[in-house]
């Protein structure tokens, strides 16, 4: 079904970028300036297009921002002026069919919601890198996207993965902020230059490039930190990164995520800065890495044992781990602008595993709400959320209704394994989410498109009836609930009417 003003709200050509970090709930977003005209040429980095497809089963499609890229992200033929930036994934249209939308209302991980997942954030990436290229104010821009094109054709995978690594989107969306700011810092181009040579040299190609380190190293986004031997701008060669100088980043045992500890846009900058806030460790010593190495390695196989499903998904759809600083008070978090990567704390395999499932699906409904307007809602706090202490906006309530309904399964499958505790894990989560669906169904200002969204993690959750704990764990669970949900409203006398119940 069309819902035309939804995609009124959404119809400007544009990319709605989120600075800071998305823990149990979504953050404000500030929205990027207006792309400057496309320019004609189109770079062989862009993928396909094609129309947004046609749900087969006869259901009808969510349609509002973003045309579908091509899943495969194959590569067009080159133009005749290579050089050129690449033209953006219309972004004023998407289609999403109402079998996709419950499949990730549900949370459960399905072929058809992971895809989408990825061609929205392939899109949005792509958008945002040609934001940056028509605002650069010199030749400069140009001339490193020609390397990446150049690279691009020896190795499209490997551009692509530049491109499309977590980090990149922090520095383009920051980048772009700066090149449009009156005031404040200049832009980071030169970082664009890093990008070039990182996927120059994983293309194996011939180049010549000289880029100015920032206090006495230069990170290569996907490679790792490169350490000059002396002051000043260094020229950069194919057999740059065989030197002694080096210091790769860190692949975490099992796949392809890496532990990102280097690179200098692994985290947007926090907005705040207080002890105990959401913020980046600094480089790990070897025996960090050696401890994450045996906690993700842990978490891994207790995800495939218990829900080997969503073993596959987190495989699919993070790309990096940024470990959090010490005295944090999150144990992860979403970083909306790195799409594909989650901060995480060090902690033991059980705790790290539960982490994962639940930031996915933070990832996974920020890109969703990329495409689809869910609420009108605006971002004052005042609902009650049982897994926090604080009132949050509509969004917030949202988010972590949506990623404890995630957990509440996970622990329901854990339980059924044997795992210790997990059944009063399962029991505990769900009353949480089961106590804040009402309010959320029952919001004035959710959209059509939103309300079935909800409407499929209200049928998720009750279908978990069908294995319940043992003995009376939900019955206590939700008396344990009433008592908190209770205590919150004698904080927060005046906001009583928005704790459900």
């Amino acid at each position: 079904m069309n819902h035309p003003a939804e995609a009124g709200r959404r119809a400007e050509a544009g990319h709605r970028a989120q600075t800071g970090p998305r823990t149990d709930a979504a953050l404000p977003t500030d929205p990027l300036p207006a792309d400057r005209p496309a320019r004609t040429a189109r770079s062989t980095v862009v993928p396909a297009q094609h129309p947004a497809p046609t749900d087969t089963t006869g259901r009808t499609d969510h349609t509002d921002r973003t045309d579908r890229a091509d899943p495969t992200g194959r590569p067009i033929h080159p133009t005749s002026t290579p050089a050129q930036p690449p033209a953006p994934t219309d972004l004023a249209r998407f289609a999403v069919s109402s079998h996709t939308l419950r499949a990730l209302a549900s949370t459960e991980p399905s072929a058809e919601g992971t895809r989408l997942v990825r061609d929205v954030r392939r899109s949005k990436r792509l958008v945002l890198l040609r934001a940056v290229l028509d605002a650069a104010p010199d030749a400069e821009a140009a001339e490193r996207w020609a390397l990446l094109e150049e690279a691009e054709r020896q190795d499209p995978d490997a551009v692509r993965d530049v491109l499309h690594y977590p980090a990149t989107g922090v520095w383009a969306e920051e980048t772009l902020r700066r090149l449009h700011a009156p005031q404040g810092p200049a832009p980071d181009l030169g970082h664009l230059g890093a990008l070039a040579v990182a996927a120059a040299l994983r293309a194996g190609i011939s180049f010549k490039v000289t880029l100015r380190p920032l206090h006495g190293r230069l990170v290569l986004p996907t490679l790792g930190l490169l350490r000059p031997d002396r002051p000043g701008p260094l020229a950069l060669t194919e057999r740059s990164w065989d030197g002694a100088d080096t210091l790769p980043l860190h692949a975490l045992p099992g796949g392809s995520t890496a532990l990102d500890d280097l690179d200098p846009y692994r985290a947007p900058t926090p907005a705040d800065a207080r002890p105990g806030g959401v913020r980046p460790a600094r480089r790990l010593t070897p025996k960090g890495h050696k401890r994450w190495d045996t906690q993700w390695s842990g978490a891994l196989t207790l995800l495939d044992r218990y829900d080997s499903t969503r073993a596959q998904e987190t495989a699919l759809l993070l790309r990096s781990v940024v470990p959090l600083a010490g005295g944090s008070r999150s144990s992860g978090a979403t970083l909306p602008a790195a799409a594909g990567s989650v901060l995480a704390r060090a902690q033991a395999p059980p705790a790290l595993a539960a982490t994962l499932v639940h930031e996915v699906q933070h990832g996974k409904l920020a890109a969703l709400a990329d495409v689809l307007t869910l609420h009108t809602a605006d971002r004052t706090p005042r609902h009650w959320a049982p897994w926090r202490s604080d009132p949050r906006p509509l969004e917030g309530l949202l988010h972590g209704a949506y990623a404890h309904l995630a957990l509440a399964g996970y622990w329901q499958r854990a339980a059924l394994y044997g795992a210790r505790g997990a059944w009063a894990q399962h029991a505990r989560v769900r009353a949480q989410v089961a106590a804040v669906l009402p309010a959320l169904r029952a919001h004035p200002q959710l959209t059509l498109t939103g309300s079935e969204f909800v409407e499929g993690m209200t049928i998720a959750e009750r279908a978990m009836d069908e294995l319940p704990p043992p003995g009376d764990q939900h019955a206590t669970a939700r008396r344990a609930l009433e008592r908190e949900r209770g205590a919150w409203c004698e904080a927060h006398p005046e906001l009583a009417a928005f704790a459900g119940g």
